[in-house]
């Protein structure tokens, strides 16, 4: 499964340079890392993904899929030239299973990097292997780095990481691999665990994302060897070029990253298509959704409300 930071703790970190230090994001790993361990431990995943209605999972996998969508045609207005012979690239290339369309689409990316950033080709002959380990550092840590790293970054994340990157991954990973399925206390337990081990050796907190998966899936990986190449490239790039990741970001433009996006999140959203809903549950469904292009946790608590709302008569749908 692909691996993808924590996107309410990331966007307040890059926010606020200046609060959100390196304590209190280590802080923040080890606290979501003892809490999922915590949630897979005890069971308490399980009941919660039993309580949670499949609409309100699959409002989160369509609003995810429609955000992708939207984040994709942003990127993509800030180079209209460059990406449509993306688009037509690669709705050209995805019916073609011999012929992988994100590697066309990596190799065109480059080709107009390179074209349009005179400079670049200049930057990377410079680049130069050095060899450099990682080194368990734990950053000096006050009680107000603890408060913060968990009430401001932690805590906003929690139902968050539950909605997509637990209960959505799990739904989006057995429809796609029915003969391996996964379940969501497994995955709770991967998120504890991998927090835990990230957060000494400077990680910021990670989780898994339906997202990343349909866009793997849907630009041709086909097994877990895709992400053992992709970890390989990622591992050569930290341990041999770690001052130079910033010059190889720059081979691709963002309208191109505004492509894999754009299809990313056409995979996740038609995934949700042909099961049979009620009314009131296709209700849900669409309220969740749209509250998800806002807030993918706040969308996750509102269905679930208004589901059992209207499960018990409150509301009618």
């Amino acid at each position: 499964m692909p691996v993808q930071p924590m996107k309410a703790i990331a966007a307040v970190a890059a926010t606020h340079p200046g609060i959100i230090t390196p304590a209190p994001v280590f802080a923040s790993g080890v606290v979501t890392g003892l809490f999922w361990l915590a949630m897979a431990l005890t069971g308490a995943v399980s009941w919660l993904a039993a309580l949670t209605a499949r609409p309100v999972v699959r409002g989160i996998v369509l609003g995810l899929g429609l955000s992708f969508i939207l984040e994709g045609a942003t990127f993509m207005q800030r180079g209209p030239l460059i990406a449509l012979p993306g688009l037509l690239l690669t709705f050209g290339l995805l019916g073609r299973p011999r012929v992988p369309a994100m590697l066309a689409l990596l190799g065109y990316g480059a080709v107009m990097a390179l074209s349009l950033d005179r400079m670049l080709l200049h930057d990377l002959s410079e680049l130069a292997p050095v060899l450099r380990l990682p080194a368990i550092r734990v950053p000096p840590l006050s009680w107000n780095d603890v408060v913060t790293g968990t009430l401001v970054l932690a805590v906003p994340q929690a139902a968050l990481t539950l909605g997509n990157a637990i209960l959505a991954t799990a739904v989006e990973h057995n429809a796609l691999f029915p003969q391996r399925r996964v379940s969501v206390r497994l995955l709770a337990f991967d998120h504890g665990v991998m927090n835990l081990v990230a957060a000494p050796l400077g990680g910021v907190p990670m989780c898994r994302g339906a997202g990343g998966m349909a866009g793997h899936v849907r630009f041709g990986a086909r097994t877990g060897g895709a992400l053992v190449i992709l970890g390989i490239v990622l591992l050569v790039g930290a341990l041999l070029f770690p001052d130079s990741v910033v010059t190889l970001f720059r081979l691709f433009p963002l309208p191109v990253l505004g492509v894999v996006l754009f299809f990313g999140g056409i995979e996740l959203a038609v995934s949700v298509n042909g099961e049979p809903y009620s009314r009131a549950e296709r209700t849900v469904l669409v309220v969740t959704a749209g509250l998800a292009l806002w807030n993918m946790g706040v969308a996750y608590l509102a269905g679930l409300l208004l589901h059992h709302a209207a499960q018990r008569g409150f509301v009618r749908l």
